[in-house]
């Protein structure tokens, strides 16, 4: 190698090193396990580091709203990112649907949970465990699912209300609530159940969990968070979501 040639070869990872930065990223908690993968990769590939916040897409939104210096949501619902454009606090056309989630009734108890939810129609027995309607979008999911089984009258008292989908996972693993409404991404893994037993909701119970992600204003001048927001949509970012049981637009 010559000297002029190492120089230049210096120079460039100096300024690939240079252009590498962090970018402030609020999360739905139901992407918590793999927005890790994501997140590993993603600095992997683009040098790029994503500061990760979990949280409840109703309060992301409120904070927002309150100055919070995020530069990219990603959201549990459509409805957020949409009403955060209209807000003037979103870039305008960079709103995509980078996911769409699924519900499961679940239980740490490996003989507990049937696999046609069959135990939603018995008489309650302690807790179930749903995330916040008003504030996630899972919450709200699982309420819907309930009442298009007409049972939701008969859990409506035995409720164990998180703040998100998180908490509500957190009190049906510690056994808090036997039961609990949960993203299907926080109880699988390569594509199946790692632990415990599961029923995944059918789909026409409850509106879709179209998982909508944006660019806010403080990232719109921001490399790192255009970066991420494409790498979202790459075949990588896909493989590792369609892994915790995520799905996709059919036109995307």
């Amino acid at each position: 190698m010559t000297l002029r040639s190492w120089f230049l070869s210096v120079l460039v990872a100096w300024a690939g090193c240079a252009a590498a930065a962090d970018v402030q990223v609020a999360v739905a908690a139901n992407m918590a396990a793999p927005m890790r993968k994501i997140a590993a990769d993603f600095a992997r590939t683009s040098g790029h580091t994503a500061v990760v916040a979990l949280g409840s897409t109703g309060k992301f939104h409120a904070q927002i709203r309150s100055g919070a210096p995020f530069e990219v949501l990603l959201a549990a619902d459509e409805a957020t990112p949409a009403r955060l454009e209209q807000e003037g606090l979103a870039v305008p056309g960079t709103r995509f649907t980078y996911a769409i989630g699924r519900l499961a009734l679940w239980s740490a108890d490996a003989a507990l949970v049937d696999t046609g939810g069959r135990i939603l129609r018995q008489p309650p027995h302690g807790k179930l465990a749903i995330a916040d309607p008003r504030l996630a979008p899972y919450g709200a999911a699982a309420v819907q699912a309930l009442a298009n089984l007409g049972v939701l009258a008969a859990w409506q008292a035995q409720m164990a209300q998180g703040e998100n989908i998180g908490q509500a996972y957190q009190f049906a693993a510690s056994g808090a609530a036997p039961l609990g409404f949960v993203a299907l991404a926080q109880v699988m893994s390569d594509g199946r159940i790692t632990r415990g037993s599961a029923w995944i909701v059918p789909a026409p119970l409850h509106a879709p969990l179209r998982q909508d992600a944006v660019l806010l204003r403080p990232g719109q001048a921001r490399p790192a968070a255009i970066a991420l927001l494409a790498y979202l949509k790459s075949d990588a970012a896909r493989a590792i979501l369609r892994g915790y049981g995520y799905e996709f637009p059919s036109q995307q």
